[in-house]
């Protein structure tokens, strides 16, 4: 067919309004209204992190990210929300929609222990625009308390044996209602809480030992089997690099976080932060004298010049008492 016949036929198609087939271009589909599309790297902390670590987005907007590994693989998650969390591999576009409805700041995070600095791969969302604000958060209870959470909190007294919640239910004594109150409960280290049942009347009759036991159910009473099962996962996820899986602080990145002069193998780009080598939470002496406040505490705001990161933008208010009742029963047994 001659291509002035091509030509009349495409433009008589074009007036008819007939669809038209062009062949070797790919099929686009059409942007979807109120979104865009982000293109974000992952690197290694060391080599830069998430590229761009930022962005801003409105109120509503569907956000299409293509997110992409430069080096080894990495998982990207939007702290405090449940979307689940994605692998993002080298080499590989994975995409993820992202709509955000109260305007606020939200950080975005690595979610595989790709390196000593993984916990420095954060970055941040700011959504702007109309929309119901989020309700201002409370003061972390450490805050309210007025605990220096930096100081140290060795215990004045600790048991000569683990303590067992089963053991202490198993005494039938009748404890008064305030101290199984949720406000008790994070207020008193376990220390505090031996002291002043031993200090009451309707403990006379029991041993040391026992009132420990004691002690236990009271801890044990603000906790469930199901909670300990989900702060179990949460550590292991978050945690457990660095604190090992027993809790004893001997993690497979605990070397790499200390800075040479404490010990340690510490990578460029750990700017000397890094000094103490990660807690051991099953050290009676630091766990009978720490609150759960002091220890939710901790887990929030982070600990200063320890290498301990923050996780008060990573994890909901929810998930921080989980860890907090999981890592109370590395030193006091609260199975049932």
């Amino acid at each position: 067919m001659k291509p002035e016949r091509i030509a009349r036929l495409l433009i008589c198609a074009l007036l008819l309004g007939l669809p038209v087939a062009v062949f070797g271009l790919p099929h686009v589909a059409p942007a979807a209204p109120n979104s865009r599309t982000i293109e974000i790297h992952g690197q290694m902390a060391e080599s830069g992190g998430w590229t761009p670590s930022s962005f801003t987005t409105v109120a509503g907007e569907t956000v299409h990210l293509r997110l992409t590994s430069d080096d080894v693989m990495h998982g990207f998650a939007i702290g405090r929300s449940d979307k689940p969390a994605v692998d993002v591999e080298p080499g590989r576009v994975t995409a993820v929609d992202v709509r955000l409805d109260r305007p606020g700041t939200y950080a975005f995070y690595c979610t595989r222990w790709c390196g000593p600095n993984h916990w420095r791969m954060r970055g941040t969302i700011d959504v702007t625009g109309p929309g119901e604000q989020a309700t201002p958060a409370l003061p972390p209870p450490y805050v309210a308390l007025g605990l220096n959470i930096d100081d140290p909190h060795p215990a004045a007294v600790v048991p000569d044996a683990r303590p067992s919640a089963a053991r202490g239910a198993a005494l039938g004594v009748d404890v008064p209602a305030p101290f199984l109150t949720q406000d008790y409960y994070r207020a008193h280290s376990p220390a505090d809480v031996w002291s002043d049942l031993r200090a009451q009347a309707f403990t006379d009759g029991l041993s040391d030992a026992q009132v420990w036991d004691l002690a236990a159910w009271v801890l044990r009473a603000n906790t469930t089997p199901a909670n300990l099962e989900a702060g179990a996962a949460l550590f292991a996820a978050n945690c457990a690099a660095c604190h090992g899986e027993s809790g004893q602080g001997d993690g497979v990145m605990a070397a790499s976080r200390l800075s040479p002069s404490a010990g340690g193998t510490a990578e460029p780009g750990m700017m000397g932060h890094e000094v103490l080598a990660p807690a051991n939470f099953t050290d009676p002496a630091t766990m009978f004298g720490a609150s759960p406040a002091l220890l939710q505490g901790k887990i929030v705001r982070g600990g200063m010049g320890t290498g301990m990161p923050s996780w008060g933008a990573i994890l909901t208010e929810a998930q921080t008492w989980l860890l907090v009742q999981y890592l109370l029963s590395y030193t006091v047994d609260l199975s049932s």
